[in-house]
């Protein structure tokens, strides 16, 4: 069912030093965004429907006519994004008639053509994912997170988001070579190299671009719900404090949730009535 009247509703934090607020808008994320400022946004994370999925809250997009669905919501999101923003982008392809359908490949195509660059892929591992299979496939335990930019030099504060070294630099540091103690051009041509021994002493290093994060099991009321540590994360990685990230298909609230979290502003779009009382609802019991 399409919200054509807009309604909203802005939360704010009383934990903050600033007042950090939460902006929650019922209606078609197509139409509010034309009420949404040029280059004001800094980060957006959002998990679409995908292809056929979520038929009986979403009505389900076909594989087919997704490209042409989503792209007038992307030149929305292409405008109001800051120059050095971001758009992180979950989406996920699906098998038909027993193959893999290219919407997704489709769909990057697409948005390099209306002035997005892609810049990066992440991969959202699903360390808790059940096991199945079915004749010719087994089941799916990662997602795709796109990112895409609007130039080539945009905000990251990649120390953010370091991680503990592990066990394996106890190893790998403990008999360097001769190699290990100067940087190492890749033998490809790619311009990257290493140095080893510059990881001596260090307890946090950088992770890689696969991020592996249980699934959402806590929240029964949405059928979709991605885990709460996919927006902080990218949150850390691409904004900082008093920054504004969007979520046009807010769900149950996760991404305000999760910029609340790390003092940043948020604005939150779902077209369903249900979700939009219930995101409102998650937000005012996180902020208190």
């Amino acid at each position: 069912m399409t919200i054509n009247t807009i309604e909203k509703i802005n939360l704010f934090s009383s934990k903050a030093e600033n007042k950090i607020k939460a902006n929650i808008i019922l209606g078609d994320c197509l139409d509010v965004l034309k009420n949404i400022p040029d280059n004001s946004v800094d980060l957006i994370v959002t998990s679409p429907p995908y292809a056929d999925q979520r038929k009986s809250t979403y009505g389900g997009i076909s594989p087919d006519k997704y490209v042409e669905w989503f792209l007038p919501i992307s030149k929305e999101l292409l405008r109001v994004l800051s120059k050095k923003g971001t758009f992180i982008l979950n989406i996920k392809e699906k098998v038909v008639n027993g193959e893999r359908h290219i919407y997704v490949m489709e769909l990057i195509t697409a948005m390099r053509k209306q002035g997005w660059l892609w810049t990066e892929e992440f991969i959202w591992h699903k360390k808790n994912c059940f096991p199945g299979k079915w004749p010719n496939r087994f089941r799916d335990s990662w997602e795709r997170l796109l990112q895409f930019n609007k130039q080539k030099d945009f905000n990251m504060y990649q120390d953010e988001v370091r991680v503990p070294m592990g066990d394996w630099a106890k190893v790998r540091l403990k008999n360097l070579s001769e190699t290990d103690k100067k940087r190492d051009n890749s033998k490809v041509g790619s311009g990257f190299g290493k140095n080893v021994s510059n990881w001596l002493g260090r307890e946090l290093a950088y992770p890689t671009n696969v991020l592996m994060m249980a699934t959402e099991s806590s929240n029964k009321n949405h059928s979709a719900v991605f885990p709460k540590e996919l927006p902080i994360w990218f949150t850390k990685l691409f904004t900082k404090s008093g920054d504004t990230v969007l979520d046009p298909f807010l769900g149950s609230g996760t991404t305000s949730i999760a910029a609340f979290q790390l003092d940043r502003n948020s604005i939150g779009i779902e077209i369903q009535e249900e979700y939009y009382k219930l995101a409102i609802e998650n937000i005012n019991r996180e902020i208190g």
